[in-house]
């Protein structure tokens, strides 16, 4: 935690630094030239712009090395059709200077090639699927629509709720209806997520839907960050950096691509046997490990990819007893 509270203190140096990424073409290394120290006898290196302070996960390759524009294209391929929601807005550059600020944390930089192909493609399988449109189209297959939508289209009310108006109260006006790469919902959610970043979605929710950098930045950030202190990160499970409690393993959550959804969504896709929400993302990442050539044989047995029968990290809460008249 203490690493991912420096990395959001540099996210303003990172900003400086985006006029500087975008002249820099995504297969270019001129600026990225790798700088290495010993730091208490471990290996730190720093990458240019892209991963930007010393870190043991800068000596890997970098995101944009193991994940180019081409790969990126094939994944949303439809994502910019004139029948899309959000046509124009998603690109990769954008993703890239997101995924640039958590690269030193170890996004899409931990272990070798292979498991940070993986990563990459598990974290947009998750975006894939939850801003698809694929559901009402046919043209390409229904993986291929991933970025489809960038906002809610018809919200049926604004997500605010005064439970939390002392520490992130709704900001006079504004509609926290789901918005980003990983969409939003609910003030709350707009606070936490805005503290993390820092930036001022509390206030200013449309960033979201405004500017593509900024919503990866926040899919991100919750991809690596904790909901509660003793639960672990997405990525740390993902990744192999959690290791499971007893109680973990009775419930039966693992180092598994299942237990990112579990972390992500809890019991809305979790727990409820094999219903769509959970096949739809698994069949991203799948389609995803092939797109990337890295296979989907090795996305693992099913029992690891489903969370079918896994209880919550965090179960919703049950709705009071209706008391008696």
């Amino acid at each position: 935690m203490a690493d991912f509270k420096k990395a959001t203190a540099l996210v303003l140096t990172v900003a400086l630094l985006v006029n500087l990424a975008l002249l820099v073409d995504a297969d270019g290394d001129d600026d990225k030239k790798i700088r290495v120290r010993k730091h208490k006898g471990e290996k730190q290196c720093i990458q240019g712009w892209e991963c930007s302070y010393w870190s043991k996960y800068c000596c890997n390759q970098t995101v944009s090395d193991v994940f180019q524009v081409y790969q990126f294209e094939d994944l949303f391929a439809k994502r910019n059709s004139p029948v899309a929601h959000a046509v124009g807005f998603w690109d990769y550059h954008s993703f890239i200077l997101a995924a640039s600020i958590y690269e030193p944390l170890g996004f899409g930089t931990t272990g070798g090639k292979h498991m940070q192909m993986k990563e990459v493609a598990a974290f947009l399988a998750h975006v894939g699927a939850k801003t698809s449109c694929g559901d009402g189209v046919i043209d390409g297959g229904p993986l291929a629509w991933g970025l489809c939508f960038k906002r809610e289209m018809s919200p049926s009310q604004d997500y605010c709720d005064d439970y939390y108006k002392y520490m992130y109260p709704c900001a006079p006006g504004a509609q926290y209806y789901g918005r980003g790469a990983l969409p939003i919902y609910w003030n709350y959610n707009y606070g936490a997520a805005g503290d993390g970043i820092k930036v001022d979605l509390l206030h200013h929710p449309e960033y979201l839907e405004q500017n593509a950098t900024i919503a990866f930045q926040a899919a991100i950030w919750r991809w690596m960050t904790p909901i509660k202190k003793n639960q672990p990160s997405a990525h740390d499970i993902f990744v192999g950096n959690w290791k499971p409690t007893k109680n973990d393993t009775e419930e039966k959550r693992g180092p598994t691509f299942g237990s990112t959804m579990n972390v992500l969504y809890g019991d809305y896709t979790c727990g409820q046997g094999d219903i769509d929400p959970m096949n739809i993302i698994i069949s991203h990442y799948l389609h995803y490990l092939d797109l990337l050539g890295v296979g989907r044989e090795e996305a693992g047995p099913h029992e690891e990819l489903s969370c079918a029968e896994q209880k919550a990290f965090n179960p919703t809460p049950a709705p009071p007893a209706a008391s008696a008249s």
